[in-house]
Parts: structure tokens; sequence; C-alpha cells
């Protein structure tokens, strides 16, 4: 089913031209949205060369000219198609603030190499659903495009038991590992986004072509950054691979070879403080030699079932229907803690303990800690002092031996 396609106006015109001339995330543009300059602004701003916007005279001089605003989004809506901005109701506003808001905080070493990127989209071409929903409880399943009948099976058997309860699959609609995600989907009425790294009016690959048209024809969604018309290109693709890492609650990698472009996906996934995992594969061939590397150095849970992803992502507390049976009393906050979060907060007691010896104590890294301690102070579970942490005084008694047995 496909979302309603919002009003095209100015604003939206503005979007759509900046999409175009800029094509794929930019600092520059990311920092004047944030100082409150407006997109229309902004592009009239392009268009006239005003002085003030500085160094993106330069970096938009082969493009400014190029306005096709109008025509791009006349192009999607003949397809069913349409411009998100971070305007609209639909814009994944969770998971990609969570994302870049981590990366923003200088805590990750993985980012050192992709730090150009390392910025929000400014807006997303659609075809599909609803994104936010369809975002709201999403994992992505990314490997091999020269899939084995194992790794297929595996992308297979572990898509099925996550849509099962209700998760979106989020992959790049390539052959092998992301085409068996995607199909295993459809086949089980499941929902299912393909991120492309071209327009969306041209499908890639082309083989594929029936099964992308069926993901946005079916609860689904296409999404990219790029313009109608934009075609696949190597920079556009480690591009992609970001947002497919930051849409995601976490990301699972199938048969990765030991240079899988799959692992720039899980470098991302590392870089935004999502839940990294990698299935292993038989030791007998090469294709899974990214995988275990992974897993072997601890970047990477292993993960041999679509229950042990659930475990890692789910909140503790989070049930199935059939044991609510088993429940008594309603989950407390601590009770419904991250697995991640958990760690932290059974780290912490009632007199101050730096950082970085909860970082130790919890075995995670210090930007993943930090992360992690905001998150739970907004909670109001844990308490600042100077450098140090402590558990903040609960109301619910129950929270006393939060954890323990």
């Amino acid at each position: 089913m496909t979302n309603p396609q919002p009003p095209i106006d100015e604003r939206r015109q503005a979007w759509a031209y900046l999409s175009r001339v800029f094509e794929g995330p930019s600092r520059e543009l990311t920092n004047l949205l944030t100082n409150g300059r407006d997109p229309e602004a902004i592009a009239r701003g392009i268009r006239r060369r005003e002085s003030w916007l500085g160094d993106i005279l330069a970096r938009t001089h082969t493009r400014y000219q190029d306005d096709r605003a109008k025509a791009d989004l006349a192009t999607m809506a003949a397809i069913g198609g349409r411009l998100v901005t971070p305007d609209d109701p639909e814009w994944p506003a969770e998971p990609l603030d969570a994302a870049f808001r981590f990366a923003a905080s200088g805590k990750s070493d993985t980012l050192r190499s992709y730090q150009e990127d390392a910025v929000p989209p400014h807006a997303l071409w659609v075809r599909g659903s609803n994104l936010r929903q369809l975002c709201a409880q999403a994992v992505s399943i990314v490997g091999s495009r020269a899939a084995s009948n194992y790794g297929s099976h595996a992308a297979r058997i572990i898509s099925a038991g996550l849509i099962d309860h209700h998760w979106t699959i989020i992959s790049g609609g390539a052959f092998g590992i992301d085409s068996a995600a995607h199909t295993e989907v459809l086949a089980r009425g499941g929902t299912t986004i393909a991120v492309q790294a071209c327009g969306l009016d041209r499908p890639y690959p082309r083989r594929n072509h029936d099964m992308l048209t069926t993901i946005a024809q079916h609860n689904g969604a296409l999404v990219s950054e790029y313009p109608p018309g934009a075609t696949p290109q190597r920079h556009r693709f480690l591009t992609r691979n970001r947002l497919i890492a930051a849409l995601s609650s976490g990301t699972v990698i199938i048969e990765a070879a030991w240079r899988s472009g799959a692992l720039n996906t899980l470098s991302w996934a590392a870089a935004f403080g999502k839940i990294t995992m990698a299935v292993p594969g038989p030791i007998t061939t090469a294709q899974s030699l990214g995988c275990h590397e992974r897993i072997r150095n601890g970047d990477a849970a292993m993960v041999c079932s679509a229950d042990e992803v659930r475990q890692l992502l789910a909140k503790i507390g989070d049930i199935d229907v059939g044991e609510q049976y088993e429940m008594q009393f309603a989950a407390t906050p601590v009770q419904k803690l991250s697995r991640n979060e958990m760690r932290i907060y059974d780290a912490t007691g009632p007199r101050p303990i730096p950082t970085d010896q909860l970082a130790h104590d919890a075995g995670l890294t210090i930007g993943l800690t930090v992360h992690l301690l905001l998150s739970l102070a907004q909670q109001g579970l844990v308490e600042r002092n100077g450098n140090a942490w402590q558990r903040a005084v609960s109301p619910d008694p129950r929270e006393a031996h939060a954890g323990v047995g």
C-alpha cells in the first residue's frame, strides 16, 4: 500500500532541488539547516550564488543550474513515489536522530574512515508504505551477492523468524543474501525496505525489478537519497550502506567474505551505536571469513537464529502474547531496558563510579557507555556526579534487586 502524496509546495520543491544539487550527505548543508536556515532560503541562495553560502557555492558550482525539482517530483508521483523530508510526519526521526547523534559524539573509532558521510540524510525519496511506521521496529540483514545455498537458507530462516514477531527487514535489494531476505518476507506477507543506491525510477539491479516493485506495492518501501535518474555507482553504494544501518535497530551480516561490502554496513552500525551481529559460516569456505573476523574480535555478536537476534535487540520485559499469562505484574522501568542498558545499569551502584570504570565493568566501549548512561539518565535511573555516575533512588521497591536472580 502506497502512502498518500504529500502536498507539492515551494518548500518541497526546495528540498527536491537540494537533493539533486548536493546528491547525498553534505556536512555544510547539515550545518546550515541545524543553525536554523530554511531550505527555501538555501535553495534561493544557491541559485543566485549568494556569498553568505561560503564553501557551498564551490560544492554546487557544477550543478546549481540543474533545477529539475518539479520534474523530479512529477517523475516520482508517476510511479507512486514521493519525497519525504524532516517536515513530514512519516520522517523516521527516531532511528535517524539516535544514529547520527551518537555519531556526532565523536566516541566511535569506526567513524574515522567515514567522517565525511557521517551526517543524516536531508530528504529521502520513497516509494511504498509509511517509512516511519516501517522503521519503528526494524533490523537490517546484509551479506554476499554470491550467496551459497547455506547463506540463502540462513537469511530466509532468520528473516522468517523476525517477521513472525513483526520486525521489518531492511536490506539493499541486491542479489544473494539481500534477495533471500526480501523474498522470504514477501512470501510471508511481512514488511521489508530496500535501500537503493540510485534513483527509484530505475530500480537496481534490473534483474530484481519485479521483486523491488513488489516490495513497493505490498506494504514495504523502496528508499533512496538520490533523485530520479541517478545511476548506481560505487560511492553511492557506500553512502547507501550508512542509511541501511541508520534506519535499523541492529545489523546482521550473513556470508561476508574478508573484503565484503556488507562489512561496511556493519561498521556503520557500530559507528551509530547499533547492535552488530554476524552469522557464522562453514569453516570449509572463505565466504564467511569477514563474519568470523568480526565475531573473533568482539565487533559482532554471533547469532544462529531469529530468536538470538531478537534477544539482542529486544527490551528486557517485552514478551509475547502467549507469555502474558505468566506475568502477574507490569514490567518495571529496569525490566524494560535493552541488554546493553542493563549491563551499564548493573555496573552502577549507590555510590558514584567513574565512566571508564563502568565501561570496564560492563565490557563496553567508552563511547557506547556514555551514550547508554545518557539514555538511563533520561529515564531517571542514574544520576551524574561530576565525572562519575550512580543509581538514582527509585520509588519502585521492585527496582532494589532489579537484574538479580
